[in-house]
């Protein structure tokens, strides 16, 4: 790992429809859910807003999800959001 790389996965919804990200975000949450990872990164970028607030209102829908926040400055700020998973 590079010292500028982020200490946890990290899925791009960059370019998609709230309706081809979610199903990917599915799988990746699952996936890293599976694989006992306790932090993940969702960069879906600042934009209009629309693909973010439909992360974030999909996210406390879901089991695996134990919280969730959005990214600090430094992480990418508004547009991403940090996703602890349950154990």
């Amino acid at each position: 790992m590079s010292p500028t790389s982020p200490p946890y996965p990290e899925l791009d919804l960059h370019r998609l429809t709230v309706d081809e990200a979610i199903p990917r975000l599915e799988q990746f949450l699952y996936e890293a859910y599976c694989a006992g990872i306790t932090a993940v990164r969702v960069n879906h970028g600042k934009g209009s807003g629309t693909l973010r607030a439909s992360v974030r209102a999909w996210l406390p829908k879901q089991e695996s999800v134990k919280s969730f926040r959005t990214g600090m400055p430094w992480e990418g700020g508004d547009g991403v959001t940090i996703v602890e998973l349950a154990e």
